[in-house]
């Protein structure tokens, strides 16, 4: 598929050359955004925006944005309203992979490109932007499985409920450990995707156990969060647990060695030599769906689904970026400095060698390499 894409790609990047000169006024696109209550989604915004106001987009676009909240209804009536206020394409960040399919394929009928990010839409007309959600559930849980020999106790943390990327990941990590019979899931709750859900949830799930009475953990979100509970429970940095986890800033500080010298950090947003697999569904997907939507309204040809990379980082492969250019993370680095990056429930996961306009500053505030 990513073969599939790159060519694709090449050939969007011909059309597109001549239908900037032939497009008389800007496509009127509009970002639907579901549940917006962590820093992921805050990103994936900024960083829609960045490229809508890029200088490669600012005269092709206008971009509206709207939020609905964890509430399918309200998605489904603002799609229509976008509809009916002459939407040439809508970006989505579906609630519910199946809710939406009857807005979805209304708007289709009426000739809107649908094209949704990170979560899925099953509706046939819609285009999608995703990682292999499945894969990631499988491989940080196989990991965990390793780290662990194959036994050990666990705590789980989840992501949103009901959309397509909790489902897939929960369910793939939850048949790897059912695998092993030496591994049990002592504790389970539901993260939302937020370090500080993830502190509640773990810190009830923790008060009728102590961290040496666990082995590992497994969290959608809230690796950092719980490496940082640890230290405050007494725990030497050395010997926090294992944990299968999200891309965020503050895990990845956590992963470097404990010598490594960085920029703003101090303990617990800092180099320990956390025992770690990091992934994250990228957050720049939102902006790819963009620019892939301005792509199909210029004529290219895009397949319908478009699976990322899924970016794994693991302790061999952390490395800190200096400055956190598009160039710089194009040559390897995947780890902020604390110093540019005061967040540390931050997504590092934001390089794209398809998004040439958007680097760090894209992802913090919105705003784009040109």
């Amino acid at each position: 598929m990513k073969n599939a894409f790159l060519a694709g790609s090449v050939c969007a990047a011909a059309l597109v050359a001549g239908a900037a000169m032939a497009q008389d006024e800007p496509y009127d696109i509009y970002l639907s955004m579901s549940y917006i209550g962590n820093d992921w989604q805050a990103e994936a915004q900024n960083m829609v925006r960045a490229l809508a106001e890029s200088s490669d987009y600012a005269d092709r676009v206008n971009l509206r944005i709207q939020v609905a909240g964890p509430n399918a209804q309200r998605q489904i009536q603002q799609i229509n309203a976008m509809v009916q206020a002459g939407a040439d394409a809508i970006v989505v960040y579906p609630i519910s992979p199946t809710a939406l399919n009857t807005v979805v394929k209304s708007a289709c009928d009426r000739g809107v490109t649908i094209i949704a990010y990170d979560g899925e839409i099953t509706e046939p007309c819609a285009y999608n932007v995703t990682i292999d959600q499945t894969e990631a559930g499988r491989v940080t849980a196989e990991w965990l499985a390793e780290e662990l020999g194959g036994e050990g106790d666990i705590v789980v943390i989840t992501g949103v409920p009901g959309t397509s990327v909790d489902t897939a990941r929960t369910a793939a990590a939850m048949e790897v450990f059912e695998g092993h019979e030496g591994i049990n899931v002592v504790g389970e709750a539901v993260g939302m995707w937020s370090q500080a859900v993830a502190r509640t949830e773990l810190s009830r799930l923790m008060a009728t156990r102590d961290w040496s009475d666990i082995d590992g953990l497994w969290m959608q979100v809230g690796c950092y969060t719980a490496n940082a509970m640890q230290i405050e429970a007494g725990i030497a940095p050395e010997d926090v647990l294992p944990c299968a986890g999200e891309g965020s800033n503050g895990g990845r500080i956590q992963m470097l060695p404990a010598d490594t010298a960085v920029e703003g950090g101090a303990m617990p947003y800092a180099p320990m030599g956390a025992p770690r697999i990091s992934y994250a569904s990228p957050p720049y997907s939102g902006a790819l769906a963009l620019k892939l939507a301005v792509d199909i309204l210029d004529g290219a040809e895009v397949p319908k689904l478009t699976t990322l990379p899924l970016p794994i980082v693991t302790s061999e492969t952390i490395q800190l970026c200096e400055t956190g250019s598009w160039e710089e993370q194009r040559d390897g680095c995947n780890a902020f400095q604390p110093s540019l990056v005061a967040n540390p429930g931050w997504f590092a996961s934001i390089f794209s060698e398809e998004l040439p306009q958007l680097g760090l500053n894209a992802a913090l505030v919105g705003q784009a390499e040109n």
